[in-house]
């Protein structure tokens, strides 16, 4: 039985970073790994999510889990919402950090000069726009935050909210997943942390992060 996680980045990234809890969730689930690259910058998000439902349905694999970091998970859960996307095998969904309900520092920086240009063409679409967004279940969905308030959101404006540096912990809950869980720890070191890690690898394993 063969099992493959896909990774999809965030804003501004191009999976690279991913390398180290890449190497941690292959040597924890036993399985293969692989890296979504698409331009947050030049295309749109219909055009990404078509583009992942393409390199997901070239991928041989009897288990195939995703996770997404930041705006990577929206990429994912707007793939669910294709009435076209290709039939995947059977797996689970694990979000990092992703402002699920909108982004309160994309707001932010939309309103500043120069603002929507740094968010691109997908996140101009994907992240400002504030939403009730809920899981309709198509597989098991875990969710892990961070509350290390550090991180590039603090430089575009005040949080008075609990929060990762970029986004709010509200931010990330999504109706219909089966678990949240925080961690302490930023935004961006999510994707270094090794107890992200390991819980990334229990949820994907058991549908359950570890107690």
């Amino acid at each position: 039985m063969s099992t493959v996680v896909v990774y999809v980045h965030g804003l501004w990234l191009n999976g690279w970073e991913s390398v180290l809890l890449r190497r941690r969730l292959s040597r924890q689930l036993h399985c293969r790994t692989l890296s979504f690259a698409y331009s947050s910058a030049r295309a749109d998000m219909a055009t990404n999510v078509r583009s992942l439902a393409q390199f997901l349905a070239g991928i041989g694999a009897d288990t195939l889990h995703l996770v997404g970091h930041s705006m990577g998970g929206l990429v994912i859960l707007e793939l669910f919402d294709l009435e076209s996307r290709p039939p995947l095998p059977p797996g689970r969904v694990v979000l990092l950090g992703s402002p699920v309900q909108g982004s309160l520092a994309a707001r932010n920086l939309a309103r500043l000069p120069f603002g929507k240009r740094l968010l691109g063409l997908s996140g101009r679409e994907a992240l400002p726009v504030s939403r009730e967004r809920r899981w309709r279940g198509f597989r098991d969905l875990g969710v892990i935050a961070g509350d290390v308030p550090l991180g590039f959101g603090r430089l575009v404006g005040p949080f008075r909210e609990p929060n990762d540096g970029t986004v709010l912990l509200a931010e990330t809950r999504l109706a219909g997943a089966a678990q949240h869980l925080t961690l302490h720890t930023s935004h961006s070191a999510l994707v270094y942390s090794g107890v992200a890690a390991r819980q990334t690898a229990a949820f994907l394993r058991n549908g359950r992060f570890a107690d």
